[in-house]
C-alpha cells in the first residue's frame, strides 16, 4: 500500500474534510492512480471490481469537477450520470455521494425500478447535479420526458460486465446515444470479455487505463478454509461457529431462496439475528436487511448469489458458504464481500461429499488449495476421503434432492405450502432424511 495520504491529493477542502471525517487516510491504489487523471478531465478505463475503492475513486473528482464548473443544475438535465447494474449497488452509490459531498452544494437523485417513480420523478423535475440509476428506469423516464441526457458533462459506467451478463448491453445503447459529444467518460468493469472491450473503445477517448485487483486474485487477499460437513450437520456447525463473538458481522451464501430462509430460521430460533435477502424479497425489505447489517441490529445477513456482487458493506468480518456454488466465479465474488478496500476477512466454506467437484473447480480457478479446517466439532473424515465426482453427476444429485431440502427444481408447490404455515409438518416423503 502506497505511503501517500489523502491530503497529497490534489482534492479542495470540503471534500478532504468529508473524507477524514469517514475515517480515510490512505487512498487505495485505484483511487491514487485515478483522481489526479479524472481531475485534468480525461477519460478513464478501469479494470477493478467492487472492494477496491472504485466509487470513492470516482465520486470524488467528479464532485469537484461539478462544484468548481458549478452551473445550477437545470429541471430534468442532470449534469452527471452513472449508470449501475442493480438497485442495490445503485443505492450503494448514491449514498457515497451524499457521504462525501456533504460540505458542497450539490444534488443527488437515484432512480431504479421496482418501486413508486413519484419521488424519483419530483426530484428530477426540480433538477439534480448528478443521477445514478439502473438501465431499465432511466429509459423508462427518458420516454416519459422526465430525463434529458443533452446536457450531461460526465458519464459513467459501471460494472460493464455485470451489465452485458444481465443482458442491459442494448439499452445502455440507447442511453449513449442520447448523449452530447462533448463528455468525460469513466468506464469500470472487473473483467473485459470481446463485447465490453468493444464498448469501451467506442465510448472512450484515449482513455487513461488503470488496473487493480483481476477477479482470480481477490481470493489471495482473503484467509480462506474449508470444513469438511455431512449435509445433515450443516446447520449445527453454523450455529456452533456462530457462538464465537469473533464472528460479528457475518453473509452466509446459500443456494437457493428456500435454502436462506430455512437458514435464518434455523438461527433466529436460536437468538441469532439474521435475515434472509434474495430474489423474492421486496426492495424495501432487501435494503432494510443490508441497512441492519450496516447499523449492527444483526449479525448474520443469509444471501443468495443476487448479493454476491454489488452489495458493498464494510467490515464484514466473515463470509460463510454455507453451500458451495455451481458457478466456480461465484466463490470469488461471494467471498470478496470480506476483506474490502485493504481490511482483513475470512472466508469459511462448507463442504459435503457430493459438493468435492465444485471445491476442486474453485481450486483450479483460484490456482491453490483451500486449507482444511479439520478443528470443528462436525468434521467428517468420511467427506474428507469421498471420491471428487463430475461436476455434472454432482448437480445432478443436489438438484435431484429438491423435494427433501426445499433447494432443487420442480418444488413450487412444497415451497408455497411452506412458507404460507411454516409451523405445520412436512409430507411424509419429504421429513424423510430431512436435516432439522
Amino acid at each position: 500500500m502506497s505511503s501517500q495520504k489523502f491530503t497529497d491529493l490534489p482534492l479542495i477542502e470540503p471534500l478532504q474534510k468529508a473524507v477524514a471525517e469517514s475515517g480515510y487516510t490512505t487512498p487505495t491504489p485505484i483511487q491514487l492512480q485515478s483522481i489526479p487523471h479524472l481531475l485534468e478531465g480525461r477519460d478513464l478505463l478501469g479494470c477493478a471490481q467492487t472492494g477496491t475503492g472504485k466509487t470513492a475513486a470516482f465520486a470524488l473528482p467528479m464532485l469537484q469537477l461539478l462544484y468548481k464548473n458549478h452551473r445550477r443544475a437545470e429541471p430534468k438535465h442532470p449534469r452527471a450520470l452513472i449508470l449501475s447494474p442493480t438497485r442495490e449497488l445503485a443505492i450503494q452509490i448514491y449514498d457515497s455521494f451524499k457521504t462525501y459531498g456533504k460540505h458542497i452544494r450539490l444534488k443527488y437523485s437515484v432512480i431504479f425500478g421496482g418501486v413508486s417513480q413519484g419521488p424519483q420523478t419530483k426530484e428530477l423535475t426540480a433538477g439534480v447535479d448528478v443521477l445514478i440509476a439502473t438501465p431499465g428506469r432511466l429509459l423508462d423516464l427518458i420516454e416519459q420526458k422526465y430525463v434529458r441526457l443533452d446536457k450531461l458533462e460526465i458519464f459513467v459506467l459501471d460494472e460493464a460486465d455485470r451489465m452485458l451478463d444481465m443482458g442491459f448491453l442494448p439499452d445502455i445503447r440507447k442511453v449513449v446515444q442520447l448523449l452530447p459529444k462533448q463528455r468525460q467518460n469513466l468506464f469500470f468493469s472487473a473483467t473485459m470479455p470481446k463485447d465490453i472491450k468493444k464498448l469501451a473503445d467506442s465510448l472512450l477517448t484515449e482513455p487513461v487505463r488503470v488496473e487493480v485487483t483481476p477477479v482470480s486474485s481477490t481470493a489471495e487477499m482473503i484467509q480462506q478454509q474449508v470444513m469438511y460437513v455431512d449435509r445433515s450437520k450443516k446447520r449445527d456447525l453454523l450455529r456452533t461457529l456462530l457462538k464465537d463473538k469473533a464472528f460479528q458481522r457475518v453473509i452466509v451464501f446459500t443456494r437457493t431462496k428456500h435454502g436462506a430462509n430455512r437458514v435464518v430460521e434455523t438461527l433466529m430460533k436460536n437468538q441469532i439475528p439474521a435475515e434472509a435477502i434474495h430474489g423474492n424479497k421486496s426492495q424495501n425489505a432487501r435494503q432494510r436487511a443490508l441497512e441492519n447489517l450496516r447499523e449492527g441490529r444483526i449479525r448474520v445477513l443469509v444471501a443468495t448469489d443476487i448479493a454476491a456482487r454489488g452489495i458493498d458493506i464494510d467490515n464484514v468480518t466473515h463470509v460463510i458458504n454455507f453451500e458451495l456454488p455451481h458457478e466456480t466465479e461465484s466463490y470469488v465474488h461471494r467471498i470478496g464481500r470480506t476483506a474490502r478496500a485493504g481490511t482483513q476477512g475470512i472466508a469459511i466454506s462448507f463442504c459435503d461429499a457430493e459438493e468435492k467437484s465444485f471445491l476442486f473447480e474453485i481450486e483450479k480457478l483460484i490456482g491453490k488449495k483451500v486449507p482444511v479446517n479439520a478443528d470443528q466439532p462436525y468434521h467428517s473424515e468420511e467427506v474428507a476421503k469421498a471420491q471428487v465426482m463430475s461436476k455434472g453427476k454432482a448437480k445432478a444429485i443436489i438438484e435431484g434432492r429438491g423435494e427433501r431440502d426445499g433447494g432443487g427444481r420442480g418444488n413450487g408447490k412444497i415451497q408455497k405450502r411452506r412458507r404460507f404455515n411454516p409451523r405445520k409438518a412436512p409430507p411424509k416423503f419429504e421429513k424423510k432424511g430431512a436435516s432439522k
